[in-house]
Formats: C-alpha cells, structure tokens, sequence
C-alpha cells in the first residue's frame, strides 16, 4: 500500500461526505481500502495543509464525539462547524445513526 496513494483515497473519501453527515475514522479508512487503519486516517487530517477546504471537520471517532479536548479551540472550531451544517450535538456526542454517511 503506497502512502501517497492512500492519503488521496482519504482525501476523496472525506471530500464525498455530504454536508451535515459525518464518518468515523475507521469508516474513512475502510472506504478508502484500508481497513483497520483509522488511526492514520487522523495523522493524514493533522497535516492538512493551513487553509484547506477539506471538510475534516466531518469525521468523527467510533462514538460520535470529536476527538480534541472540550477545552480546546480545535474542538469548538469542529463542533461549530459542523452545527452551522445542522448536526446535532447530545450530550457531547453526535448521533451516528442519524448523521452518519
């Protein structure tokens, strides 16, 4: 599996998730071929270029909540990004089964 080759799978893949859905990290990396390997889905969005309009903000982990600490600015940047798009938070997490791709 080559690595350039694999981050554009995960970059398309992300770029395909509708406007007020989101996916896992591990859905990411099972559509992209390569299942098992969320945590790399992560390291590829960490080092997304300063001004990307890859919407990241769309992937969540297995249980809905977003991955940065609460008190975080990362955190309130992904959360009011994807409330701006009519995702709904309860009780810090998203509800995958209704939001999910």
């Amino acid at each position: 599996m080559q690595q350039d080759n694999l981050n554009e799978r995960i970059w398309q893949v992300v770029a395909a998730i509708p406007q007020g859905r989101v996916a896992t990290y591990g859905q990411v990396a099972a559509l992209a071929g390569a299942p098992r390997h969320a945590r790399y889905v992560g390291t590829v969005l960490k080092h997304l270029p300063a001004g990307s309009t890859l919407p990241w903000f769309r992937v969540l982990n297995a249980k809905g909540e977003l991955s940065f600490p609460k008190d975080s600015s990362a955190y309130q940047r992904q959360r009011e990004a994807l409330e701006a798009e009519g995702v709904v938070f309860i009780a810090g997490r998203v509800n995958l089964a209704t939001f999910g791709v």
